[in-house]
């Protein structure tokens, strides 16, 4: 196959990554466990897991790094298992703890990296150091020595690093972990502003990270992938259409013509601060809209403080499912 076919091919496919009952085993021990896995090109996809889930194992596989057990896939076109070589020359990596030498400046690793990972050099090398260390914001530090550079710094130092051969794909282990929450913001921000350059992958536990900056959301637990969706369809919850209601006053003549509803699944009730909390799980989302607040309100006597479409958040969506995985083994 012609470079021009392949690059033709390539372009015919949405998926920057597409992995197949990839798996590696250390042992008897399976730290990733038959993973598939779609990432879209020009996307920012978070790959979420608790310490220990597999997530830089994963990482690794994708970069050749290791080797799997079982399975494989492709890197933006390139076979994951035969193609290592030309899979790197367009991948920018960051490690989790990435490591620099201390008394060297982001200048001079730019210039180290470039020897790897670039091909130009000269006035074009030093015109493109000074752009990606403005772009992460280092141009007032370029020529200072690393030793003294905070977490967030050092952070984003890597990203320029990994960006130095102009990647399509841009792959980050736990970019933000570890920071004090002004160098978490400086990396989000970051992570945000490069949507427009490459598709980028990174693996946190950082669940609030995840919900700002993500198109789609990929959940590891125990090697197991429990979930992969857009973030917006998790976010939308597992039981279908909640609503959260907030009410003052004796509820029970409500809640038992609630109950009988036909588009009513269930009511669930707690006390919140001496009131009513119910999330009421519907089966018509359009009929519950016309008629539930109405059907609350023909008890005079129950003021309703709070109304609306329950809205989740990731860190809920995970722990369920997650449990709901543990529950079944």
């Amino acid at each position: 196959m012609t470079e021009s076919q392949e690059k033709n091919k390539e372009s015919a496919s949405h998926t920057a990554i597409e992995i197949h009952g990839l798996s590696k085993a250390f042992g008897d021990f399976y730290a990733v466990k038959g993973l598939n896995l779609q990432v879209p090109k020009n996307s920012v996809f978070a790959f979420l897991g608790p310490n220990g889930a597999g997530k830089t194992t994963t990482i690794k596989l994708l970069l050749g790094l290791t080797q799997p057990t079982s399975g494989g896939g492709t890197i933006l076109g390139h076979d994951l298992t035969v193609e290592n070589k030309r899979i790197r020359s367009r991948v920018g990596y960051m490690a989790q703890n990435q490591q620099y030498s201390q008394y060297m400046t982001p200048r001079q690793i730019l210039r180290f990296a470039a020897k790897f990972f670039y091909q130009g050099g000269g006035n074009e090398l030093e015109s493109k150091i000074d752009r990606l260390l403005h772009l992460v914001e280092l141009g007032q530090s370029a020529d200072r020595k690393v030793k003294g550079f905070s977490g967030g710094e050092r952070q984003r130092l890597g990203i320029a690093q990994a960006l130095i051969n102009d990647p399509d794909l841009l792959i980050l282990d736990e970019p933000a972990s570890g920071l004090d929450p002004h160098g978490r913001e400086a990396v989000l921000d970051l992570m945000e502003s490069l949507r427009s350059r490459a598709t980028i992958f990174y693996s946190t536990h950082i669940l609030d990270d995840a919900q700002r900056v993500s198109d789609r959301v990929a959940i590891l637990n125990r090697g197991n992938l429990v979930a992969s969706a857009p973030l917006n369809e998790l976010l939308a919850g597992t039981d279908g259409t909640v609503y959260s209601i907030i009410l003052k006053g004796n509820p029970q003549r409500a809640e038992d013509l609630i109950t009988r509803q036909a588009w009513v699944n269930s009511v669930n009730t707690t006390k919140v601060n001496g009131r009513t909390k119910w999330l009421v799980s519907v089966k018509d989302e359009a009929m519950a809209e016309e008629e539930l607040l109405r059907t609350i309100l023909k008890d005079r006597s129950l003021s309703v403080c709070e109304f609306g479409i329950k809205k989740y958040e990731l860190e809920e969506i995970f722990l369920k499912l997650v449990e709901d995985v543990k529950n079944d083994n």
